[in-house]
């Protein structure tokens, strides 16, 4: 845990750099110039545990890990160190002429999910507003897309977990569907195991008995890709047996009869044929998940990387909807989102079809909001470009210039050979990055950037809780953070002012941009978030007393989830949660001098809303509000709700107290009702054949992390997890006649993988699994199927069909 930089004296109180829990944790500087991770008791997530990843997360700040100079490929063809300035400048030489000779088009941005939201903020801007291209996407379309397009159908809107991840255990069922936490993110398994504890049931759906799934009441293992036939079983169960909801659905939802009759059409005998779960099971399930008051439904990767990933988590909601299991206390349907900012980055811009604040580029209004903010003509923003994988697919051809930041697709993508010789096919590639991963290596230019422990940034949680990770170290000389990337960039490309290389510059003004949309971050700052211990979104911005200018015609007026600002209507319909309470509905003028009904306000453990403490209250009072004003912002702008009034205006109402629970009043729909999807079952994209006959699925295990870039440059995470694996069934051992450590062949129609054999009666004999963490001949992803959701355009990771054969030496 060595670091050449220079540090500031006190212990720092900060997040770990790795999955979407971001466990507090505090940094301390010791003798000998070391840094030491320990426990940080204060922050409720993780209570102060910490996974190995955690503990150990120091260890890439060392210099015999990390970059710590750029590196410019040479004539002969090696990457070679070199300064900054002829690195940027080498970038933005190509970046010109490239789009000088084939158009901006022809330009390529790829994000990442571990960015924090002001990289990923000033990401999407450059792409937009710098390079004038559409193609820009990240590696979060790989994770959490396909749950987000259902949320977003169901619901109107997308956030991982509607409610705070305490509430779990204080429900009476979980049903936890392709999902391993307690190998993903092990601090979170105390939450499930306090869950059981309390009286409530566990039940997990995995091919794999997983350690989580041996924490489980009951463990149901069907056949990878039909966890959409089994939820449509356990609805039609849930029909056939009387437990709907009638007046839960009359009252909150919209068409259920659709939906009811594509799950009659799977009775439980067929449903047993599809998933291999058995009708005994299924009854077992439904009876566990209806008989408690509240139950909730969490899916992760499992259902959702498929290419059916969307109607099967949308599938999963329904069983919710027709049960009343969702907008209601301790109830609901959530996605375990993985990444560390998987949740904020797919937020604010790096997405292909997507605009600060959750906004859609297609929508006029939106377009003319953030143009504003942005100070640039809404006709001049490109529309939406290719999702990740199709943006892959297109390098060398279409595009022929590609700048990555944050990701490593060489082991992380699906298809993963194919991926590679799109990438080495480019005219140029430049990659930032901490470490020299794999993508790096094939760079001609490669930027060493800070890590988490040596800058300032906010990322959000899976709960959707904003968090400010706190710079505790300088980096060594040599390394810049990605926001001095982009500024650099910018203003050698023309584009001079715009890209401030502080992050709270940065986040003042991804409050204005999101302001008024669906995850509205103006009533959130640096301040709030330090003293807080983050703040839940939507958080808009309180308007104050004598604020009497009406919302631009760019900002999103309409009844939806946690607005909370003053419209030109005065009519504010929102979901504002607070600390727990429901709908409110602001009756007052444009100034913001609302009625608050306080309707939605519950009993304990929902709590109330704390700007009026009767509910019916106007809600104003002489508090201080949010904080300081974005630097220059006169409060004139028009974006409805998008800072405070400059200090000493007046009268301010309280500031917005955050959203930690969606939903329990209203839906963010236009009619305020959640919305069923009618889908049914159908074949993975590729089903097992004779010459493919056995179903391969993917994941992660406990000491690595997504590709491995970071945690296979630690040594003790190394010695627990060094390489790959193919797990499999003894049945399916036998028949190969081979034994625990034998070397296996995992051959799909995409290509050829190599691992030890790792027998275990805890997986399907008709499945192998395989993790993903690792490069070479054992890397996972050369075997994944690329072949989309039609929707969230996710790629079919956990589900393809391969052969399995011995390897002679």
């Amino acid at each position: 845990m060595q670091n050449t930089g220079t540090r500031t004296p006190a212990t720092t109180p900060t997040h770990c750099p790795y999955c979407a829990l971001q466990c507090g944790m505090n940094l301390t500087p010791v003798e000998g110039g070391t840094v030491e991770v320990s426990e940080r008791t204060d922050f409720p997530v993780n209570r102060g545990a910490l996974c190995g990843k955690g503990r150990t997360a120091a260890a890439v700040l060392a210099p015999g890990a990390r970059l710590t100079s750029p590196l410019v490929r040479s004539g002969d063809g090696a990457l070679v160190p070199a300064g900054w300035d002829e690195a940027l400048d080498r970038i933005a030489g190509n970046l010109e002429r490239t789009r000088a000779r084939y158009g901006a088009d022809a330009l390529g941005v790829f994000g990442g999910g571990g960015l924090t939201n002001e990289k990923a903020y000033a990401l999407g801007k450059f792409a937009r507003v710098v390079l004038g291209t559409s193609q820009i996407d990240y590696n979060g379309r790989f994770c959490m897309s396909s749950a987000a397009a259902a949320g977003t159908r169901a619901f109107g809107l997308d956030r991982g977990l509607p409610f705070p991840l305490e509430d779990v255990p204080r429900t009476g069922c979980v049903i936890l569907v392709g999902s391993n936490p307690a190998e993903t993110m092990p601090p979170s398994l105390r939450y499930f195991t306090e869950l059981r504890e309390n009286g409530g049931t566990l039940i997990v759906v995995d091919p794999r008995r997983t350690r989580t799934a041996e924490q489980a009441d009951l463990h149901l293992a069907p056949r990878p890709g039909t966890d959409l036939a089994l939820a449509l079983g356990m609805l039609h169960l849930v029909v056939a047996e009387g437990r709907v909801d009638e007046a839960y659905v009359e009252e909150r939802t919209s068409g259920w009869e659709e939906a009811r009759a594509a799950a009659m059409a799977h009775w439980p005998e067929y449903v047993e044929r599809i998933t291999g779960v058995s009708v005994p099971e299924l009854r077992e399930a439904v009876r566990l998940f209806c008989a408690p008051e509240a139950a909730m439904v969490l899916t992760a990767r499992g259902p959702e990387q498929q290419a059916k990933g969307t109607d099967t988590v949308g599938a999963w909601i329904n069983l919710c909807l027709a049960t009343g299991r969702a907008g209601r206390p301790l109830s609901g349907y959530g996605c375990l989102t993985g990444q560390g900012n998987g949740q904020g980055g797919r937020e604010h811009g790096q997405k292909a079809d997507q605009l600060p604040g959750y906004r859609k580029l297609t929508a006029p209004a939106a377009r003319r909001h953030v143009a504003e903010v942005w100070g640039v003509d809404p006709d001049a923003l490109p529309g939406p470009g290719r999702s990740a994988y199709e943006l892959l697919d297109a390098l060398g051809t279409d595009v022929r210039s590609l700048l990555v930041m944050g990701s490593n697709p060489v082991v992380s993508a699906p298809r993963a050979a194919h991926v590679e010789g799109r990438l080495r096919s480019l005219d140029f590639l430049a990659v930032c990055d901490v470490v020299l991963s794999e993508t790096a290596e094939l760079a001609d230019v490669v930027l060493p950037v800070t890590q988490w422990a040596e800058e300032t940034g906010t990322t959000t949680s899976l709960e959707g809780r904003v968090l400010l990770r706190r710079r505790a170290i300088t980096p060594p000389d040599g390394v810049r953070g990605d926001l001095e990337v982009l500024h650099g960039l910018a203003g050698r490309l023309g584009v001079e002012k715009g890209f401030p290389t502080d992050p709270e510059e940065v986040f003042e003004e991804l409050r204005r941009a999101s302001a008024g949309g669906p995850a509205d971050y103006s009533g959130i700052d640096y301040r709030r978030l330090a003293e807080e211990n983050g703040v839940f979104w939507p958080c808009p911005a309180q308007p104050a007393a004598d604020d009497t200018h009406t919302a631009d015609p760019g900002t999103d007026t309409r009844t939806r989830t946690g607005t909370g600002t003053g419209s030109g209507s005065g009519r504010d319909m929102s979901t504002e949660t607070g600390t727990g309470s429901g709908m409110y509905t602001d009756t007052g003028t444009a100034s913001g001098m609302s009625t608050d009904t306080g309707s939605g306000s519950t009993d304990a453990g929902i709590g109330r809303d704390p700007r009026a403490a009767t509910g019916t209250g106007s809600g104003m009072s002489t508090e201080t509000g949010s904080g300081s004003r974005p630097s220059g912002d006169s409060g004139d702008s028009g974006d409805s709700g998008s800072g405070s009034s400059d200090a000493g205006a007046g009268l301010r109402v309280a500031p917005h107290p955050g959203t930690p629970r969606l939903f329990l009043d209203r839906f963010a729909t236009d009619d305020g009702r959640a919305r069923f999807a009618p889908v049914t079952h159908r074949p993975s994209a590729e089903e097992p054949d004779d010459e493919y006959p056995v179903l391969l699925t993917t994941g992660r295990v406990v000491s690595q992390y997504q590709s491995g870039a970071q945690t296979r440059r630690v040594a003790e995470l190394n010695a627990a997890a060094p390489g790959p694996f193919v797990e499999l069934h003894p049945r399916l051992a036998a028949r190969l006649g081979a034994a625990d450590g034998d070397p296996l062949a995992v051959v799909s129609r995409r290509g050829r993988a190599v691992a030890p054999a790792r027998i275990t009666t805890g997986i399907r004999p008709d499945t192998v699994f395989m993790p993903f963490h690792w490069p070479g001949e054992g890397r996972a992803n050369t075997l994944t199927n690329p072949a989309l959701d039609p929707t969230s355009r996710m790629p079919e990771f956990k589900v393809c069909a391969v052969r399995v054969e011995t390897v002679t030496s």
